[in-house]
């Protein structure tokens, strides 16, 4: 894809994420939508995946440890092909394969259990690792908030990634400066991030998260380093797309209204037009 097509396809994912939230009634609005330049490039450039065959052994993984933002994750599987978009406005329904917080034996392309935040990095070192003991040369992906940098287990691993020199390990971050009860200065401030990774011998590379150029280049980037792990910071605006929800914290964990969708889906569809849901 070039990099204009790839940015209609985020923008097709924001329209999705918006459906599925107001359909559900509950769900996190802004960082699933902040999100979607990152998921679409990671799906549709960066990972080596086959839709086809989820449990290809020789796929690149992809570990979400931020759960909450799942309707990012499930809406890029869809387009990616790996269960029909119609089945989207599921979310959040009994019975249905796409949980409030992911589960991985439910759902063809989830690599992870989720919803505790924290434990995301852990499962992806242990990939990462098994990966090297196997001989595999298998990428491990693994997709963190800025908020669970307050969890200290995060904190524990990333010093492990640093010390063994994980170097099939890259994380990108969310940095949306925002959390549930705030913003994260406020909260519990995580600057200076970068110099806190570099600290734990990791490479840092920054990036703007609404510039998919600069997401593939760095994960290209992160692939030549052999000699430890990679960080991406990814700075991005919480509720991308969407005027009224965008740099406003009370959206990390409340879903649109009726109206409020129709009003989103409608600057949306300005910026990159409208395709419906349809069986593919």
């Amino acid at each position: 894809m070039t990099i204009r097509q790839l940015e209609k396809k985020a923008n097709l994912i924001r329209q999705d994420i918006v459906r599925m939230l107001e359909h559900a009634g509950s769900g996190h609005s802004a960082g699933s939508l902040g999100m979607a330049d990152v998921f679409t490039a990671l799906y549709f450039e960066i990972l080596n995946h086959n839709p086809k065959r989820p449990s290809w052994p020789g796929r690149d993984r992809l570990v979400l440890s931020c759960g909450h933002i799942c309707p990012v994750l499930y809406a890029t599987l869809a387009h990616a092909g790996y269960f029909p978009r119609k089945e989207l406005l599921t979310l959040r329904k009994l019975g249905s394969r796409l949980q409030g917080h992911p589960h991985n034996r439910d759902l063809p392309g989830v690599e992870n259990s989720s919803g505790p935040l924290g434990q995301g990095i852990s499962q992806a070192i242990g990939m990462a690792l098994a990966a090297q003991l196997d001989v595999r040369k298998i990428q491990v992906y693994a997709v963190l908030s800025d908020g669970e940098h307050n969890e200290g287990q995060t904190w524990e691993a990333i010093m492990l990634a640093g010390k063994y020199k994980i170097h099939n390990l890259t994380t990108f971050i969310d940095r949306n400066n925002i959390q549930i009860d705030g913003f994260t200065e406020n909260v519990m401030p995580v600057e200076p991030l970068k110099a806190k990774y570099e600290a734990f011998n990791w490479h840092v590379i920054e990036v703007d998260g609404h510039n998919i150029e600069q997401i593939i280049d760095a994960a290209q980037e992160a692939r030549a380093i052999y000699e430890k792990p990679v960080a991406i910071l990814c700075h991005t605006i919480p509720g991308k797309g969407v005027p009224f929800m965008e740099q406003d914290y009370t959206w990390h964990g409340k879903s649109p209204k009726l109206q409020e969708e129709r009003n989103a889906l409608r600057h949306l569809r300005t910026l990159g037009g409208k395709i419906e849901f349809r069986d593919s």
